[in-house]
């Protein structure tokens, strides 16, 4: 299946090809999702300080949901970061999923609440943890009640929808914070560093893989999802893509169900996007025994490259054609330092923007060419409820 992206401005193309081979121009440092005063070039990636002095008063922060794969991760970074947060309560609906996740530590002496109790309090932020389907339209009630938002991936399942919570934040002048993990990962904070530095000169290659394997259970579960595991899971590594490289001019998505008898997922899955000078693709398998240890994120440019092998806890191999700062010419091992917990430097860079030291390093525009490029990665469709000649012109 393919699917093309508007191509960028033939002018701006021929003007970044005269740039010297020392730089990276400014669509390839930070995508065309970034601005010059919200990308990368200014903001900066993390928090200023890793821990942050203490907030007067507290941010009051809740979350809603508890199904998502990250729910528990992402409330037992808040709770840790009880110097910065307080959680005033946690939403989840579903008695049956409640009763089931109750007595987990993570989740032992919170406040339960009602949506609309928590909607209508003086919280600051809320975290959308629910079911993927339920993502979008939930925080576009959180968004409604003007509260900043830490919002779990993907970004549901319909690109309108995507555009129209963005277009919300906006209005209401509040932040979306997308939980792709990935962007505040020590090697990946590295590696946006690197190519903003120009270090690997212009970028002609990313290679990713993001799997792991699914029992029955999890396949089924999966299976809710057209776009399989490449929507549900390889969302994180198109981020990254997408900030180094910005915007893709086509993608052609490969998707494979090995076991059509026995479900309808997609579990074997290849991604290829087009750059006028860079070929990226991004693989996701469900039927890899070792899928975990073996994910990895590829970079090569005309004057290095960047690998990291495994993602968590990531190795980092970094190889310059010369000296850069205090790194040599040639390959080397680049020792990385253990974070302080998977989802803490989220929660972290959410409370200084919160507190108005910072805008958040991604911006709307970013986060919906992302959405747009999970879904067609996906082999999924753009607009679901449009005829197809309205579905062509929301590609372009």
């Amino acid at each position: 299946m393919v699917q093309t992206i508007a191509a960028q401005n033939h002018k701006n193309h021929v003007m970044n090809q005269k740039k010297n081979e020392n730089t990276i121009s400014r669509r390839v440092m930070v995508g065309k999702g970034f601005t010059a005063g919200a990308g990368l070039l200014t903001s900066g990636l993390l928090p200023s300080a890793h821990g942050i002095l203490p907030a007067t008063p507290k941010i009051r922060i809740g979350q809603i949901g508890t199904s998502h794969p990250h729910a528990a991760g992402k409330l037992a970074a808040i709770r840790g970061l009880n110097d910065i947060f307080e959680l005033v309560g946690v939403v989840e609906p579903n008695e049956v999923q409640r009763k089931k996740i109750a007595d987990r530590e993570v989740y032992r002496d919170v406040t339960w609440m009602s949506q609309n109790d928590l909607l209508n309090s003086d919280v600051a932020a809320i975290a959308v943890e629910t079911q993927v389907t339920q993502l979008v339209p939930t925080a576009m009630q959180c968004l409604t009640a003007g509260k900043h938002i830490h919002l779990d991936k993907p970004a549901g399942m319909s690109l309108p929808a995507c555009r129209a919570m963005h277009k919300q934040a906006e209005k209401k002048d509040v932040t979306i914070q997308m939980g792709y993990m990935l962007r505040y990962n020590p090697a990946f904070v590295m590696l946006f560093d690197i190519v903003k530095k120009g270090w690997l000169g212009r970028i002609t290659e990313v290679t990713a893989e993001m799997g792991k394997f699914a029992n029955d259970s999890l396949r089924q579960e999966l299976s809710e999802f057209s776009g399989g595991g490449m929507f549900e899971l390889a969302c994180h590594l198109i981020d990254a893509m997408v900030t180094i490289l910005g915007r893709p001019e086509k993608i052609t998505a490969h998707n494979r169900s090995s076991y059509p008898d026995k479900d309808t997922f997609l579990d074997n899955q290849l991604a290829v996007f087009d750059y006028p000078h860079a070929i990226a693709t991004v693989r996701c398998n469900h039927i890899d025994p070792f899928g975990f240890p073996r994910r990895h994120f590829h970079v090569v440019g005309e004057q290095g490259t960047f690998q990291i092998d495994p993602l968590e806890p990531p190795k980092v191999r970094l190889a310059l054609d010369r000296p850069r700062g205090q790194y040599k010419k040639g390959f080397q091992e680049i020792e990385i330092p253990p974070s302080d917990g998977r989802y803490d430097a989220e929660f972290e860079d959410l409370a200084n923007v919160i507190q108005g030291k910072k805008k958040l390093a991604w911006n709307s525009e970013h986060d919906v060419t992302v959405q747009e490029s999970v879904l067609l990665a996906s082999g999924m469709k753009l607009s679901p409820h449009l005829p197809p000649t309205q579905q062509n012109n929301d590609a372009k």
